[in-house]
């Protein structure tokens, strides 16, 4: 039963994409601002959620909302652990500013999925060009930051086994010290119910967890992420302890 509904969900998402993604694609034709385009996006990936509560059984447990930054004028990069495609379309969804991804320029070519995300305001990158991909974070990622658009990034590059960790890479703290904003550390129990390799899904419940802000001022790359990384991994080991292994007890000292 789990394979046959995770067959239909994926049929949903298929199905559903194309409308929404013409959608865009007319209202960038017709000039219309970024931020109609972005609540088009936002509609479908809303209705690819629903579909997996009501197909799949799966459900979002939220905590941390409070810690997000108010005021209009508030930036932010967002740092989520990364475990499975559920987040990704879960973001948008449940943020209350727009989100800017940065993702690999490859993805511009799926069909439909891939068009509409070129006609919003996102982030896309050659990784296979460093330099030039790190300095369009930057420069793109500050001139997104100044227009009330927040900057998502999974810090780790690629989705993570559940239990596992990834390397965490820098690129998103030296973007909020560059832009002088925050870095909210956000973590996600996604592969509970989604597993990165699997194909069929579970029914159950992703927890995710949005810590306080982390100031960038004073702080160097290595420092800032560094901080997010002990705050994501210490909190996924207090929502999915079964994950993971537990620490090692003291050896007992001799009589």
């Amino acid at each position: 039963m789990a394979a046959l509904r995770s067959v239909i969900h994926l049929l949903w998402m298929g199905i559903t994409v194309v409308p929404y993604a013409l959608a865009i694609l007319l209202a960038a034709l017709l000039g219309l601002r970024a931020a109609w385009r972005y609540r088009i996006a936002a509609a479908w990936l809303s209705l690819c959620i629903s579909g997996a509560r009501v197909l799949l059984g799966i459900r979002t447990r939220m905590t941390g909302l409070e810690n997000l930054p108010q005021g209009a004028d508030a930036g932010a990069v967002l740092l989520v652990k990364h475990q499975s495609v559920y987040e990704t379309f879960l973001m948008p969804t449940i943020m209350p500013r727009p989100l800017a991804y940065v993702f690999k320029k490859e993805l511009l070519r799926v069909p439909f999925f891939g068009w509409a995300i070129g006609r919003l305001d996102m982030i896309h990158i050659d990784r296979d060009r460093r330099m030039r991909a790190f300095t369009k974070v930057l420069q793109r990622g500050r001139e997104l930051l100044a227009r009330g658009v927040w900057v998502i990034m999974f810090p780790e590059g690629t989705r993570t086994e559940r239990g596992q960790q990834g390397s965490y890479k820098s690129g998103g703290a030296r973007l909020a010290i560059d832009a002088g904003v925050p870095v909210i550390p956000i973590a996600v129990t996604s592969a509970r119910v989604w597993p990165r390799k699997a194909f069929v899904k579970r029914p159950g419940v992703v927890d995710v967890s949005i810590g306080p802000p982390i100031a960038s001022a004073g702080r160097k790359p290595d420092e800032l992420m560094r901080a997010a990384q002990d705050w994501i991994e210490a909190e996924m080991r207090r929502l999915d302890p079964d994950a993971y292994p537990p620490p090692a007890s003291a050896p007992t000292p001799p009589d």
